[in-house]
């Protein structure tokens, strides 16, 4: 049990319900700082009071009167009601868990940033969004006493294209839920087959949500050329929120009969074992991540996983899973090796097992707690 001080408002109120990577980020942190002894107040909207009483039975839970039901409702929130209800409770420190902060706060700020390819990859991101999250990024560089990173990549690149203080960077490695993600039975994998009308049919997962950087359209292109023509083919499930990544639809469109790929949506976290976990591969040929969680999750359940080198996900994956290229033939040329050698692919789901269980959120709930110890200390050097 580590000391409770600094006292700690965390901001989950731009937490959608149904979670993400950002959301499964902030749900784990929580409950591992409650479980460590931090003294922690979490503030959120309505839906989420009764999820973060059970998370974190021991800390202060604030929900929020006010129906914050649009990024620019929760901005305003965030810049007026917060710094004053982080001043009444009272707090030594806000931790504002996604890219924004409140500009007005007399209370030391830590912001987590979650990768940096709104600079490395402008190209991946819509451009509204890419300049908002760009101008914030810069913003909680500047103003925030500490920004808290998943990865060495996300941190090095911060340095590169943004100018970060890196004495001002903390890393901390998310973990891996591993009640929720690990080696699935085969009551788990049948749900999963019977929610997706699979029947007997093998598949090949990816998890994520459909946006450019996860390269899902080559991935597409990639599995059509495999799998065509083979006896007893997999399937492809394409699990996760749609996205904006308006080269998959033609991808679909262009894959022949007798090859079948599902667009399977969000699936209840109940299901997220089975899917992974009952896989014959997961894959994901990201472009660029500041962290890759759907890869940590997908090793705990013991997956072979492809996925590429690009930023992060070597941090992530080390020697436990299988790399390629990005481009479709490259992707192709791996995928046709895993799904070829079920002795490789076993071997690597042995050892994404052992790999995954380094990452815990207890290490990373202490890397948080280092992160606010120097930001309340910069905060009284400064006179906040």
């Amino acid at each position: 049990m580590i000391r409770t001080e600094p006292r700690v408002l965390l901001d989950a109120t731009a937490i959608p319900a149904e979670r993400g990577g950002v959301g499964r980020y902030v749900d784990n942190l929580a409950a591992a700082l409650d479980e460590l002894g931090a003294a922690l107040s979490v503030v959120c909207q309505s839906h989420d009071g009764p999820v973060f009483a059970e998370l974190a039975p021991r800390a202060r839970i604030v929900v929020v009167a006010e129906q914050l039901t649009g990024r620019a409702a929760r901005l305003a929130w965030e810049q007026t009601t917060l710094p004053r209800l982080a001043k009444r409770l009272p707090v030594d420190v806000v931790h504002s868990p996604h890219y924004t902060m409140p500009l007005a706060s007399a209370v030391p700020t830590v912001v987590t940033l979650h990768d940096a390819t709104f600079f490395s990859d402008k190209a991946l991101h819509l451009g509204v969004k890419a300049r908002f999250f760009r101008g914030w990024t810069r913003t909680s560089l500047r103003r925030a006493e500490v920004c808290v990173v998943p990865s060495k990549a996300t941190a090095d690149e911060l340095v590169r294209a943004a100018n970060a203080d890196r004495s001002k960077l903390v890393v901390a490695m998310h973990g891996v839920d591993s009640e929720r993600f690990s080696v699935p039975t085969r009551e788990q994998k049948d749900a999963v087959a019977q929610l997706l009308d699979l029947g007997d049919q093998p598949w090949v997962a990816f998890l994520g949500t459909l946006e450019p950087r996860k390269n899902v359209p080559a991935l597409i292109r990639a599995f059509t050329k495999v799998v065509a023509g083979r006896e007893n083919p997999p399937a492809l499930v394409l699990a996760g929120a749609d996205g904006w990544d308006l080269g998959v639809g033609p991808a679909l469109a262009a894959v022949p009969k007798g090859v079948r790929v599902i667009r399977a949506g969000h699936l209840p976290a109940e299901h997220l074992s089975g899917l992974l976990g009952g896989a014959q591969l997961v894959a994901y040929p990201s472009l660029g991540e500041g962290f890759g969680l759907p890869v940590l999750e997908a090793m705990a359940c013991g997956s072979a996983v492809l996925t590429t080198r690009r930023l992060s996900l070597p941090e992530v994956g080390g020697d436990a899973v299988a790399y390629s290229g990005t481009g479709a033939g490259d992707i192709a040329a791996e995928l046709a090796r895993l799904l070829d050698d079920d002795a490789e692919r076993a071997r690597l789901g042995a050892a994404a097992r052992i790999r995954a269980a380094q990452f815990t959120w207890e290490a990373s709930a202490k890397a948080h707690h280092e992160a606010y110890d120097r930001a309340a200390a910069r905060g009284v050097a400064v006179g906040r």
